[in-house]
């Protein structure tokens, strides 16, 4: 495995921050480009050749000279892009777009040996045991970033909304995002083939996920939506997801990545592969999205035609979802490391009676998860409710190296009683008093012949025990009108 490409990982990432800093100190100027400035954009679009020429040399074996062009094409990039920043009329959006476009280059360029950390999960690399495919790519790297043959991030456009989904997820939804990527690394053997059967991206799937479920196989939105996909009942029902022996297929993750993968396929064919129209079809209903389009598929999903008419959840839903796919591919080039997850997937037989919450407060922190296994045991096994007691013989799913966990700490020894304590552990209820409702008493009645000058309130004051409301109600009365001569039953008060 050769070494410049976790050098070009960090490099990037370097050069990145470098360029965070370019926007807000650079002075774009007006007018033609002056000399020191045009020097800049040489030293540029070298850079860029330098590193196109880096990936042609390692996909031919050349690894010796790849990683002396890469070095130096990345070092002439972090030089000029920091240059930039303190010459008068550099615009550093040439250089935005650059460390973009690299990114996108090195999407599926490499070969099955090389290093993919940066683009591919290690247990993914693992699954590409065929060297056939389109392009000759490995299998698993053809389908993370390939949609139909095309790269998946050369449909992503780097604009305004999904570069602000990106600090988004960088920032305030992090852990929500750090939390979808422990998730799906667990529940990945039940989703992940479901989309590579269906030619879609893995990273697609999981930016879908991340955005409607965070990787909560229980989810259950305001509106319905549930499972790790969101799936709203009826369309659920449409691609099989119905009620199998009381168990709601929507909470099956691989079911539901089947059902979600016929669904944007479907809706693929419908627009034409546009993928934005296509995951705000998903989001906002494809009716909707097909009344705003029409016959034009091949319209920007952020035309003022299309955008305007569309829900702010739907126009933010779009960007999130590319967002976090493209930091699926490129973590390393944000500054964003996913920790390292064993994901393969076990089985234990019970050999005592319990829960999948005693079996959480038995296995503690195994594996070094701080948070407990509670969403892990409740994702992995979904039909099963976690406070029942199941029986002994029971199969339950969970991590491989988890089953030598359960069998130091949940069969024997003080764990499994502690746990068995905790959850038979019996909480008082308090009984509310029922107010006692008295039986109405049934009053009399008597006759009173409205005279005049009379008014409601004079009648009622004269009575001492009734109110204006119990005579309106008595005489069916309206706007406390009275007519001279007027009968009206009164209450007998005693």
């Amino acid at each position: 495995m050769s070494s410049c490409f976790v050098l070009r990982s960090m490099r990037l990432a370097a050069v990145a921050v470098t360029l965070s800093l370019l926007g807000a100190c650079a002075s774009t100027g007006a007018g033609r480009p002056s000399g020191p400035v045009n020097a800049l954009y040489s030293q540029l679009d070298l850079a860029s050749k330098g590193y196109e020429t880096a990936l042609q040399q390692s996909r031919e074996g050349n690894l010796e000279a790849s990683q002396l062009t890469l070095t130096q094409s990345l070092d002439r990039l972090k030089e000029a892009s920091a240059r930039c920043g303190n010459t008068s009329g550099c615009d550093p959006q040439r250089f935005f777009s650059v460390f973009d476009r690299l990114l996108r280059l090195k999407d599926g360029d490499f070969s099955g040996d090389q290093d993919l950390d940066s683009d591919v999960a290690p247990s993914q690399a693992a699954l590409a045991a065929s060297k056939g495919g389109v392009s000759s790519l490995p299998q698993a790297q053809r389908s993370v970033t390939l949609l139909h043959g095309q790269k998946l991030s050369e449909l992503i456009a780097m604009n305004g909304p999904v570069k602000a989904a990106l600090e988004m997820w960088l920032t305030q939804m992090r852990p929500q995002l750090m939390d979808a990527w422990v998730n799906y690394q667990y529940l990945r053997y039940q989703m992940w083939p479901q989309y590579e059967k269906a030619d879609l991206p893995e990273a697609l799937l999981f930016g879908i996920m991340a955005k409607e479920s965070g990787g909560k196989v229980h989810a259950v939105s305001r509106s319905g939506a549930a499972g790790p996909l969101q799936f709203m009942y009826a369309t659920g029902m449409r691609f099989g997801l119905s009620n199998d022996s009381g168990f709601d297929m929507r909470f099956d993750p691989a079911a539901s990545a089947r059902a979600n993968a016929e669904y944007i396929n479907e809706q693929l064919r419908i627009f034409n592969n546009n993928l934005e129209l296509t995951i705000g079809a998903y989001n906002g209903g494809e009716g909707r999205m097909r009344r705003a389009v029409g016959d034009d598929t091949s319209v920007s999903f952020y035309d003022p035609r299309i955008y305007n008419q569309l829900s702010q959840e739907t126009r933010d839903y779009v960007p999130s979802v590319l967002a976090a796919a493209w930091l699926f591919l490129h973590p390393d080039s944000y500054n964003l490391r996913f920790p390292k997850i064993d994901g393969i997937p076990g089985t234990i037989t019970l050999k005592r009676p319990a829960s999948l919450s005693e079996l959480t407060v038995c296995l503690g922190s195994a594996g070094g998860m701080n948070d407990g296994w509670f969403r892990t045991l409740r994702n992995l096994n979904p039909r099963l409710d976690p406070q029942v007691t199941q029986p002994v013989g029971t199969s339950l799913q969970l991590p491989k190296p988890l089953e030598q966990a359960y069998a130091a700490r949940c069969v024997d020894g003080p764990w499994p009683i502690l746990a068995g304590d905790l959850h038979r552990a019996v909480v008082p209820v308090v009984v509310q008093d029922v107010p006692v409702v008295s039986a109405p008493v049934v009053r009399g009645t008597s006759q009173y012949k409205v005279r005049r000058g009379d008014t409601l309130i004079s009648i009622v004051r004269d009575l001492h025990c009734s109110s204006v409301q119990e005579v309106t109600e008595m005489n069916g009365l309206k706007h406390h009108h009275l007519a001279i001569g007027k009968t009206l039953k009164l209450p007998v008060c005693r």
